[in-house]
């Protein structure tokens, strides 16, 4: 199983090879078979994740949401770190782990987000960020079974960042504890986003719409907020010698 892990992760980098693309021109080979793992992901959200997510937020107080949402931003800490540094942003690496020191202490493991109330601000680092960084394109864009979207770069970033992940220590309780952890972790992120399901539901083509603003993201993810303009090439006839002036 792990050396199938490791050919699978190598083969996935390899595709991920190719060069940037514009999020509104992405590299989707794959849309028709992404488009029915879509559709089964919207049924099963419809079905089983969006009515958990609407119960758990009926039972579940806003501030008790808020604590669940900052103690699993604190378990994200050591990713975020390890990736900070291995992109040589060692200020920023810093940063994150006066984040994870103060928010697990001063915080009561993470519940409490004190290190954003006293200028600590939360930076997102991943593996899949750490290779858009130093300059490995994005590949193919997917859409995972219940996962939902990613592309091939992130989809290595993920096994990537297996090992910064605390469960991953727990040893033989690993897999309890991570499954665990995973659902109430899923049940609330969905419960964050339900007022944006309006938002999706009017839009033409829900696929497209998803697929663009994922890409989007992540772009600007990997540039810290402040991505360069996309390059785009002129048609041919454009891009051809100025036509002479008119007499």
């Amino acid at each position: 199983m792990r050396l199938a892990g490791i050919s699978l992760t190598l083969a996935a980098l390899l595709l991920a090879g190719c060069a940037h693309r514009p999020a509104d021109d992405p590299a989707d080979p794959l849309e028709p078979v992404n488009r029915v793992v879509f559709k089964f992901n919207e049924t099963a959200d419809k079905y089983a994740l969006r009515p958990l997510a609407q119960a758990y937020v009926y039972v579940t107080p806003a501030p008790a949401r808020e604590g669940v949402t900052n103690f699993f931003d604190n378990l994200d800490e050591p990713r975020n770190i390890v990736n900070a540094l291995l992109q040589g942003k060692f200020l920023q690496a810093s940063k994150n782990l006066g984040r994870l020191a103060l928010n697990t202490t001063a915080g009561l493991v993470g519940l409490i987000d004190v290190a954003s109330e006293v200028g600590l601000e939360k930076h997102e680092e991943g593996f899949g960020q750490t290779l858009g960084y130093w300059g490995v394109g994005e590949g193919w864009y997917l859409m995972l079974p219940l996962l939902g979207p990613s592309t091939n770069r992130d989809l290595v970033g993920f096994v990537g960042d297996i090992p910064t992940r605390p469960t991953f220590y727990l040893g033989g309780s690993e897999d309890v504890y991570a499954f665990s952890g995973q659902f109430v972790n899923a049940v609330n992120t969905r419960a964050n986003f339900l007022n944006a399901d309006s938002i999706l539901q009017q839009q033409f083509d829900r696929y497209l719409f998803v697929r663009t603003a994922y890409l989007q993201q992540r772009w600007s993810l990997i540039h810290d907020g402040n991505p360069p303009l996309e390059e785009f090439e002129l048609p041919a006839d454009e891009s051809a010698s100025p036509a002479p002036a008119a007499k």
